[in-house]
């Protein structure tokens, strides 16, 4: 079994096994899905694979002899690869309703699980997301290069040894397969043009008609290409936060990577060097710092809602966290130097109910009662956005 390092999703998958009777665990890839719930309940769950061709002909062949067999305490593996069995998962959860564990299912594609789930088991399934690792899950030694090396475990377990390599192929054989398992591409060439032109603007805002224009490919699939990706947990949007101040606000969403390895493979950024000294430096930190920041808050199943803020005159907050305790609004610099300068759009927005930060790459120090300037590595290894701020 690969090496397991605990992850930040632990905790909501011991109570969802005591809430639910079937748990499903989505996520891209090689995030760690299966290495989890194998190592965390192999004495307790058996385990079945759909990646067995052997497996997956049983099903198909005898789909009530194979229940009967696998029947409680299961963890199906890679169900997308046999719709059908959801129907039968539902009869037998309603015939068995206050067992609650008795399936764990996982998959990499939302629209899979999404669509089977609101036909099937509507009700009976508690459903959470593991995504590529966050970076207090990652060995402190290894934390530095995290952002151009990538966060997923496969790589961080080997230190980053070949992790060019591991891009290469995790790009031709998980996200190229995903997305046209999804939708019908068409031009790969095309859609790898596409994949390396969002990676150079992440962390900025999406365009569809000038990435449409740029490429010479139709906004209609454009939109299909974005909305595939997003389903195979390779990029999130992150939508513009409006309120009622009578301003106009810019509408179009941000575009963001959940692993910023990917990005620096697509934008050849190999090394240390070409991170820091490359004119990506300061949106890769950005799409960095907000990817972890909403790693956390789906592995730990908060109630955050996130957001960007712009208007048309030029008021710019990267970050906006709206939880039950009260809006964040968070300026990222990829400084080791504080400006008062760096806050001048929070202090603007702020209010006496909300709080405000500044993360850098700087030290710590207090600056006003609700606005904090801190280290990014001490917010993404603390609990700052975990409702307890």
């Amino acid at each position: 079994m690969p090496e397991f390092y605990c992850r930040n999703l632990e905790h909501s998958l011991k109570t969802y096994l005591e809430t639910f009777s079937v748990t499903g665990i989505t996520g891209p890839r090689q995030s760690g899905k299966t290495t989890l719930v194998k190592e965390l309940l192999s004495e307790s769950y058996a385990y079945v694979s759909f990646d067995d061709y052997r497996i997956v002909d049983f099903f198909q062949k005898d789909p009530d002899g194979f229940l009967k067999q696998f029947n409680n305490r299961i963890i199906f593996d890679e169900v997308q690869k046999v719709p059908d069995i959801f129907n039968y998962l539902k009869i037998a959860v309603d015939e068995d309703r206050n067992n609650k564990g008795k399936f764990i299912i996982t998959g990499s594609s939302q629209f899979s699980f999404i669509s089977k789930i609101t036909e099937s088991l509507a009700g009976r399934i508690g459903l959470l997301n593991l995504l590529p690792m966050q970076f207090n899950e990652i060995p402190e030694s290894l934390r530095n290069d995290s952002i151009f090396k990538g966060t997923y475990p496969e790589i961080v377990k080997t230190g980053y040894n070949h992790y060019l390599d591991w891009y290469s192929s995790y790009l031709e054989t998980f996200v190229l397969r995903d997305v046209k398992s999804l939708i019908n591409i068409g031009n790969l060439r095309d859609f790898r043009q596409f994949l390396a032109l969002l990676a150079a603007n992440s962390a900025q805002v999406l365009n569809m008609s000038e990435v449409s224009r740029t490429l010479g490919i139709p906004v209609s699939t454009i939109k299909r290409w974005i909305s595939a990706l997003e389903a195979s947990y390779i990029i999130f949007l992150l939508p513009s936060f409006h309120f009622n101040l009578g301003t106009r606000i810019i509408k179009s969403p941000k575009l963001y990577f959940y692993d910023t390895g990917l990005v620096c493979f697509l934008t050849n950024i190999t090394n240390r060097e070409l991170y820091e000294n490359g004119p990506m430096a300061g949106s890769l930190f950005e799409n960095f710092i907000i990817a972890d920041i909403k790693k956390n808050s789906i592995h730990n199943n908060l109630r955050n809602q996130m957001y960007y803020y712009r208007t048309s005159n030029g008021v710019e907050i990267d970050l906006v966290v709206d939880s039950p305790d009260g809006k964040s609004w968070i300026e990222i610099k990829k400084s080791h130097t504080f400006r008062t300068r760096m806050l001048s759009a929070v202090e603007k927005i702020l209010s006496s109910k909300d709080k405000g930060f500044l993360v850098y790459e700087g030290d710590n120090f207090p600056y006003k009662k609700n606005l904090k300037i801190l280290n990014y590595s001490e917010v993404l290894t603390g609990h700052f956005f975990n409702n307890k701020t």
